[in-house]
Parts: structure tokens; sequence; C-alpha cells
């Protein structure tokens, strides 16, 4: 099987593993750039240009889209997906992932155990929501942020206050989350395919840090 890797960072750590995973396994693997590509769209005939050459031989894809290029990199995910080439992480998948508030709204439908979420936009709704969460300390979320980048927590009900308007006033959207004391800095991360868990990676806060970062597999 002729398979493309889409990574920006060919050498880094988790992308050169896939590769190394997949030459075991006997396929062809190209770890490409994401943002090399061109989308050319006609009637009929969606297709991608990689460095100026046209693409005809990838069987399946494994995206490794970074935050910073979300846009452009589900677009070339997209692509590949009209043109019926099997995408191991669809572009709604990834966009879903990066929308903090969306992945909640799914994992609630789905009965899936989550930290009692607020999201409001009016003034009057903010005290109203730090209650409903169970009062401060409470952790206030960017809605877009990875690595714990715009995860806060706030000690106070007058400095949750403070910290939503001023965020809402650079027009960030956050949400506000029950602060989970009995975790102590620490979490597990599941990895399933279809209804199995297939490995998990428990994170520890680093020092006095209460949001858990690094991991081990």
């Amino acid at each position: 099987m002729n398979l493309a890797i889409l990574s920006c960072g060919p050498k880094c750590y988790s992308t050169r593993r896939l590769k190394e995973s997949a030459l075991d396994r006997g396929h062809h693997v190209k770890v490409m750039n994401t943002l090399k590509f061109a989308i050319d769209l006609e009637r009929g005939s969606p297709s991608l240009y990689y460095k100026q050459r046209e693409l005809s031989d990838i069987d399946a894809v494994l995206p490794r889209i970074g935050a910073s290029i979300t846009y452009f990199g589900t677009a070339v995910v997209r692509q590949f997906q009209e043109m019926n080439v099997f995408c191991a992480n669809t572009a709604h998948g990834i966009l879903n992932s990066r929308d903090k508030l969306r992945s909640l709204q799914l994992l609630s439908r789905h009965h899936i155990g989550i930290p009692k979420t607020n999201y409001v936009r009016d003034k009057k709704d903010v005290l109203p929501a730090i209650s409903r969460v169970g009062n401060a300390p409470v952790i206030i979320k960017l809605i877009e942020g990875t690595q714990g980048i715009g995860v806060l927590l706030a000690e106070s009900t007058k400095s949750a206050e403070a910290l939503i308007e001023l965020l809402q006033s650079q027009k960030q959207n956050v949400l506000v989350q029950k602060f989970v004391a009995e975790s102590k800095g620490k979490d597990i991360r599941a990895f399933v395919v279809g209804n199995q868990v297939v490995a998990a990676m428990r994170r520890v806060a680093q020092g006095q840090e209460f949001r858990s970062i690094a991991g081990n597999l």
C-alpha cells in the first residue's frame, strides 16, 4: 500500500515512529509536508498537486495536522476524501477535536463522563454559569487551544468573572468548567480503535502546575 503521512515535521518523533511502523508492515511510505500541497477544483474532477506534481498513487493518508494550520490542513485532508482516498482521521474529525465545545457536546451526547461545563456570551450569564458548575475554583478554557495553552484556574468567583470578561473583550470564546481537584494534576488518555482501547497514556502535572500536559505511554 502507498501511504502518505501528512506532517510539517518529518523529524518529529511521532512522525518517525509512524513511518517506521508502516515500513515494518511492508508499506511504501512518503512523509509529505502539508503546506506543499495545491488543491485543484473543477467539475467532477478533484485533484491534488504536491510540489507542482499531480498525485495519483496514494492509497491511504495519515494526517498529522498541527493546530496552527488547521484550516489549510483540513482542506487538504478533505480533498483526499473527495478523491476517495482513505484518511485515518477525517477532516470533520480533526475539526471536532480542535473545538473544545464541540468535542464536549459529542461526549455529552454519547453519555461519556465530562466535567460540568458552561458556555456563555452575555455578561449577565457569567455568575450563574460559575454557580452551575459548582462555584470557584473553576477552570477557564479557550475553545481553541492545545497542550494546556489557554487553560486557566480561577481561585475565586471574582477572579473567574474578571478573567472571562477580559477574554471575551478580546473576542475570545471561553468555557467555564468544574475544577476536578481530586485529579491532583493527573489524567489518563485512552486511544480507542472501534470499540477497543488499544493504548493509554497517563499525564502528570509538573511541580505545582494544575494542568497535566506531559505524559508517557
